[in-house]
């Protein structure tokens, strides 16, 4: 059994950016065998939902409207990271393409669909401080051998 930091999105919190939700069976399932501690950076960052959508630029976060989030984004991600610590966390799961949470991939910060390679704030945060990180569509690649 494992602690596992979870974006509260993929557990049908309705946390995202539009206030919506977007559950993912596969995660939740995960609470029969795990702890999943749930959060949302960017509600823990001080934003409030719903919120205007927002997207890396560089080291930057700037919504749509071209507020700079930054500083939200990089709060939310030092109090996921205290989180994680605190509880023991060695793997997190968080939602894909996301500016705060994306692992891997991200939109580039045009706003028009496009991705590029990176990772959102918390999520790299999360990684270079020792934590595997994963999103919803990699689930099936979760090495559950040292969590």
């Amino acid at each position: 059994m494992a602690n596992i930091l979870v974006s509260g999105c993929l557990l049908g919190i309705d946390c995202r950016y539009k206030g919506d939700n977007c559950l993912c069976s596969q995660v939740a399932e995960l609470a029969k065998e795990h702890t999943l501690i749930a959060v949302c950076p960017e509600q823990l960052g001080g934003l409030p939902t719903p919120r205007d959508p927002s997207e890396r630029q560089g080291d930057r976060v700037i919504s749509v409207n071209g507020a700079d989030v930054t500083k939200n984004y990089r709060a939310g991600a030092e109090a996921a990271l205290r989180l994680a610590l605190l509880n023991g966390v060695k793997i997190a799961i968080l939602k894909s393409r996301s500016p705060s949470c994306g692992s891997g991939l991200i939109y580039d910060g045009t706003f028009t669909g496009n991705k590029v390679p990176g990772d959102g704030v918390c999520a790299g945060l999360l990684k270079k401080n020792g934590i595997r990180v994963y999103t919803e569509e990699e689930i099936g690649s979760i090495d559950w051998e040292d969590a």
